[in-house]
């Protein structure tokens, strides 16, 4: 994971490790769980932001990933990390397969400062993410419809099928009952689905209007053609803000 604008301070100080301990577990998809973590941070965490996580081995050896937080910022000393459990995954396995609630793990954060949004940035909102690049525009969305309801907001959200929406209950309901928020899901593998095109952009645009602010999250490829796109539709580079993932 990466912001393609991060803000560093050179003068600050590296983020402290913390120990966070398990909560709560739940499915969110067939390969996907949402963990809550109960933390202590020194900072106050931005809709947007994500953390690292380390694992240490009885021998030593430690593991490091980056996960977005999903959760809206909050008070009460808790995040949300979605985390899809991978074959091959050294953190993500561990997650999916030995993590029980009671456990507790290390992490750092809250982590960037680009890839954020506050409800005194206003919008309206182009939100486009591909696949679980959805789970930092979640917090944004989580984040909105508590402190800036009357802020217009749009999610165009690419995933393979249905079955792996990430929130889908939530975004459907959000969509049926938030006067200002409009969600587009686009499922390249079910029928009649295809890649995200000018013609979804066209209509997300025309559905939305001029949107104040833009953010991309998804892997790679995904995120460079949307930008893009919306490039080609007319919107100011400056807009748009973008976070990747994967090689």
């Amino acid at each position: 994971m990466s912001s393609d604008s991060p803000v560093i301070d050179p003068g600050a100080r590296p983020l402290p490790w913390r120990s966070a301990t398990i909560v709560a577990i739940a499915a969110v998809t067939a390969r996907v769980k949402n963990f809550r973590l109960r933390v202590a941070f020194d900072r106050p965490m931005l809709a947007g932001q994500h953390v690292d996580v380390r694992l240490t081995a009885p021998d030593g050896y430690q593991a490091q990933r980056s996960y977005s937080i999903a959760s809206a910022p909050n008070e009460e000393g808790w995040i949300d990390l979605m985390i899809e459990g991978l074959p091959d995954g050294e953190v993500s396995g561990f997650f999916d397969t030995v993590a029980e609630v009671g456990d507790t793990i290390e992490l750092r954060g809250p982590i960037g400062g680009s890839f954020v949004w506050r409800p005194e940035d206003g919008g309206p909102l182009l939100l486009v993410g591909g696949g679980s690049g959805v789970v930092p525009l979640l917090s944004m969305l989580r984040h909105r419809a508590v402190r800036a309801p009357d802020v217009p907001a749009l999610l165009l959200y690419s995933a393979r099928d249905a079955g792996e929406v990430l929130a889908r209950d939530e975004l459907l309901q959000r969509a049926r009952d938030e006067a200002g928020f409009d969600l587009m899901l686009n499922l390249t593998r079910e029928t009649g689905g295809r890649r995200i095109d000018a013609a979804l952009i066209a209509e997300a645009l025309e559905r939305i209007g001029r949107p104040r602010h833009a953010y991309l999250c998804g892997s790679n490829g995904f995120v460079g053609h949307a930008a893009d796109l919306l490039v080609d539709a007319g919107l100011a580079p400056a807009t748009i803000r973008t976070e990747r993932f994967g090689g």
